[in-house]
């Protein structure tokens, strides 16, 4: 999901840390799916690491206007 996506959804500050929660959870599911070689795409590490980021980025926008 891009982040103009989640900007049009209007998610709340609440709203983008649990999404962020949920993302980090799956981005520790895959790493040890990695490691125990059951993970059949690498490039899903690098897009969860990416989403996070941009959900990352929207916390903080949001909370500097507060």
């Amino acid at each position: 999901m891009k982040a103009r996506e989640l900007r049009e959804q209007d998610l709340s500050l609440e709203d983008l840390t649990t999404k962020m929660n949920e993302l980090r959870k799956e981005l520790f599911g895959a790493r040890v799916r990695h490691a125990t070689g059951q993970l059949d795409s690498t490039a899903t590490l690098g897009s969860l690491r990416r989403e996070i980021a941009r959900v990352e980025t929207l916390r903080r926008e949001k909370a500097s206007n507060r």
